[in-house]
């Protein structure tokens, strides 16, 4: 799994017109379900998510975790990060997940990051055509690749 996560003031997804999730200050994360991606990458991308210290402490410190501000999280699905652009200049999503393996994937992350915030978190839809808006805080941005642990 690939994850890009945004410190955010303030996001939302728009699907068709109308405003499908809006969250406050917290995390916007596009989420790409590889091919041979399992639970256990998953796993790995939530504990470390929410140990993330990226939010300030009381002396202007990058040093909280999203628990200890009252966060939000807004997740959405993103197989576009699985682009493989080495050959030409029209990217292949080749190591993209098909649908029954990146829906069952995406939504067992949303769940277990939802548990692991303690509050709902606000999704997209997969599949559907978004836009996505975003106050980007700091600008603070992490890529985590769960095949590149280290």
């Amino acid at each position: 799994m690939k994850a890009v996560i945004q410190r955010v003031s303030k996001a939302s997804v728009e699907i068709e017109g109308k405003i499908k999730s809006t969250i406050g200050k917290g995390y916007l994360i596009l989420l790409g379900v590889a091919d041979n991606d399992t639970t256990e990458d998953g796993d790995w991308l939530v504990k470390k998510i929410i140990a993330l210290r990226i939010f300030d402490d009381e002396n202007g410190v990058m040093n909280l975790p999203i628990t200890d501000v009252g966060g939000e999280i807004l997740v959405i699905s993103q197989f576009t990060l699985l682009a493989s652009y080495k050959k030409g200049n029209r990217p292949s999503w080749i190591h993209a997940a098909k649908h029954e393996v990146s829906i069952p994937l995406y939504n067992e992350f949303c769940s277990k990051i939802s548990k692991a915030l303690d509050k709902q978190v606000g999704t997209g839809e997969f599949g559907a055509n978004m836009k996505v808006e975003l106050l980007n805080d700091g600008p603070v941005t992490i890529c985590m690749d769960t095949k590149n642990k280290e």
